[in-house]
């Protein structure tokens, strides 16, 4: 958990990085920056270190959030995909409207998960042959990077 001071920072951090890069910005990139640079900020680590981004040990917290049009097998793709690279499913939430699908889910990694980089490729691996969007990002940091 964040106190309000790292909160603060990633806020701060989202900000300039959207203030330099402009509203239209990647999120993906976005977020990523963020990750290093929070990092960096917490731990003075070089931002090209191997696992700069790395979410950690047991018991990290990811947000995954999954849309697109409806279609059997989203949500057992996705859960599938997490258990298979070591998180499991602490909550799920998620609704049909109109032929359109919508997921929120959290995350938490197991002892020995796979790193958040690693992740996130068989997430989008798993969007392209569903047709649909996969994002997933650290609660802290999605938490943070919603203020903006």
């Amino acid at each position: 958990m964040l106190n309000m001071a790292d909160e603060d920072l990633i806020y701060r951090m989202t900000k300039a990085v959207y203030g330099r890069l402009g509203a239209g910005a990647d999120a993906r990139l976005v977020e990523d920056l963020v990750t290093d640079l929070y990092g960096i900020a917490r731990s003075g680590q070089d931002a090209a270190a191997p696992g700069a981004g790395r979410i950690g040990g047991s018991g990290a917290r990811l947000i995954v959030t999954a849309f697109g049009a409806n279609r059997p097998g989203v949500v057992a793709v996705v859960a599938s995909t997490l258990a298979d690279a070591g998180y499991n499913i602490a909550d799920l939430n998620q609704t049909v409207v109109e032929g359109k699908f919508a997921m929120v889910l959290l995350a938490e990694a197991e002892e020995g998960a796979s790193d958040l980089g690693s992740l996130k490729d068989r997430l989008n691996g798993a969007a392209e042959r569903l047709g649909v969007r996969i994002y997933a990002q650290r609660e802290d940091l999605f938490q943070s990077m919603h203020r903006v």
